[in-house]
């Protein structure tokens, strides 16, 4: 079944799973618009995608900035066509216990999930129902489960679960499906960020937390592009409000 071409607008896009996605859905067929904080940022992207030839363009804005969200999506419909899917990944973290962890850690990481996803979602989604299709994948996270030092992060990646399901619940019967994918440990920006700042060797760091997983080794942010791609697919119009842990082994 060869898939329609469509528009699709990854957020966070300028480097890791945000980049390998946007790469993706480029690979298969999709017209992408990188979206990133800066237009800059995201350009190495839509070059990486125009030299496999594919169709890309970069955008910046604030996904928790109102404002700049219309302004964007705007800009992605009249320079790519109206957008049907939408990959909610822009992220941040902003780590500590609980004690140390400031009101404008915990405002920051909030505002950058849940508000970015919920702008970027009401935004785009007035497209898809007009089209009467549509996609929303959402990143989540196995922190969303619980994690020491994480209690931002946890609580909005497991809010975004709560918002993919009930996206699902009311846009599903407007040929729209919402799906939500929570990443284990994947080897990337973040997680090299997060072994400088406890002040551990990356590959020893990778290494270890390869041994605790079943799979025996570390995610790549491929593993979550291609599970993106299974969720955009024309064929998955079953599958709807779903959160599917990419972890390399089961979590309840």
């Amino acid at each position: 079944m060869t898939q329609q071409q469509r528009t699709a607008v990854v957020t966070g896009a300028a480097r890791g799973i945000g980049a390998a996605t946007a790469v993706r859905l480029a690979a298969d067929g999709h017209r992408v618009a990188v979206l990133d904080l800066a237009e800059s940022a995201a350009k190495s992207t839509v070059e990486t995608i125009e030299a496999a030839g594919g169709t890309a363009a970069a955008f910046g804005a604030n996904v928790a900035d109102e404002a700049a969200v219309r302004d964007a999506v705007a800009a992605v419909t009249d320079r790519l066509g109206a957008p049907t899917i939408l990959v909610n990944n822009a992220g941040i973290t902003r780590d500590n216990l609980l004690f140390k962890m400031s009101a404008d850690d915990w405002d920051a990481v909030m505002g950058v999930h849940l508000r970015g996803s919920f702008l970027m979602t009401r935004a785009v989604q007035e497209h898809m129902v007009a089209a009467q299709w549509g996609r929303v994948v959402t990143l989540s996270s196995v922190s969303a489960l619980g994690n020491r030092g994480q209690a931002n992060y946890a609580a909005a990646k497991a809010g975004l679960q709560g918002f993919t399901k009930t996206l699902a619940v009311e846009l599903g019967k407007l040929g729209v499906t919402a799906n939500c994918i929570a990443p284990g440990f994947i080897a990337s920006e973040m997680t090299k960020a997060t072994a400088e700042r406890l002040g551990v060797d990356w590959e020893q760091f990778r290494a270890a937390r390869a041994k605790e997983i079943p799979v025996q080794r570390a995610g790549e942010v491929d593993d979550i592009a291609h599970t993106v791609s299974f969720f955009v697919d024309e064929r998955s119009s079953f599958v709807n409000g779903q959160v599917i842990y990419v972890a390399g082994g089961p979590r309840t």
